[in-house]
């Protein structure tokens, strides 16, 4: 597996940046030709990982989300989201459904909601340095008319 393409982003901890990182990432993965769904599947895990940095990494604090992107030549979309905040004292405890540490309007459901749109998700998390999710998704390749009319 090669990569074939990257980008790195850098952002300020904030709600309105949300929709920025989805927009920033879908435009990204837009060359890997994904079906709207597939698509729509890479935007809310994306939500769902910058607004834990948000909610749970800096809580009343600011500070900076790092995203890196990338492609592989096997139609592999690779993101690592990443922050400097808090941490995560036991990350098999957080990533059960319904488990919440931001209160009663929190549903606890960030890490289910990432599982099930991506292949693989992978969290690290330092107690007072931050944490890291790393997720992956194969985009399947679509039918390619313009070579199917080449080649008779």
């Amino acid at each position: 597996m090669n990569i074939t393409n990257e980008f790195s982003l850098t952002f300020v901890s904030k709600s309105l940046n949300e929709g920025f990182a989805r927009s920033a990432v879908a435009s990204f993965a837009l060359q890997l030709d994904p079906t709207i769904n597939e698509l729509a599947d890479i935007k809310t895990a994306v939500s769902e990982a910058v607004t834990n940095c948000i909610v749970h990494g800096y809580e009343f604090e600011q500070g900076q989300i790092y995203i890196n992107g990338k492609i592989t030549d096997t139609n592999k979309i690779i993101l690592k989201i990443r922050d400097k905040g808090r941490g995560i004292e036991n990350i098999e405890k957080a990533m059960e459904p319904l488990f919440t540490t931001g209160g009663g309007e929190r549903a606890g459901l960030g890490f289910a909601v990432m599982q099930s749109f991506m292949d693989k998700v992978r969290v690290n998390s330092i107690v007072g340095k931050g944490t890291t999710v790393v997720m992956e998704k194969s985009i399947k390749k679509s039918y390619n008319y313009t070579a199917d009319r080449e080649n008779g």
